[in-house]
């Protein structure tokens, strides 16, 4: 009987990690996922807040925010997607923007793609992987 009572008394903290995360392992998330929820857009897409950007990106954000100026020439041309990474959409529809890469001697790998309904990602590699840019 007393054994009983001890795994009675028990039974919540056991039970409490499996739910907290619906009884799945997880791991923990990297610091650049957001914790809030992703817009339709980007469903399915690694997320990063827009606060956990490099400063040179949010700097950049601002200048497309405003509608520049721009440091690079080829800053607000069409990007093409032919990676196919992003989702699919009529040429014309991204644009792309040039995050500085500090210490660079050209305008780096950085860049955030902007897309027609407000969609913003960002890539630290020249386009070979995406992360959807969210609000905090």
């Amino acid at each position: 009987m007393r054994a009983l009572a001890v795994l009675l008394a028990a039974l919540p903290i056991l039970l409490l990690p499996a739910c907290s995360t619906g009884g799945q392992k997880t791991e923990k998330a990297p610091a650049s996922t957001a914790t809030t929820t992703a817009p339709p857009w980007a469903k399915g897409m690694k997320t990063v807040r827009e606060d956990r950007l490099p400063p040179e990106a949010r700097r950049t954000l601002e200048l497309i925010a405003k509608g520049g100026p721009f440091p690079y020439d080829k800053d607000g041309s069409v990007f093409g997607n032919y990676e196919n990474r992003l989702p699919r959409q009529a040429r014309g529809y991204y644009h792309e923007y040039t995050v500085p890469t500090p210490g660079a001697r050209n305008r780096g790998a950085r860049r955030i793609i902007t897309g027609d309904h407000a969609e913003r990602y960002y890539t630290g590699d020249h386009y070979q992987t995406f992360e959807a840019v969210v609000q905090p």
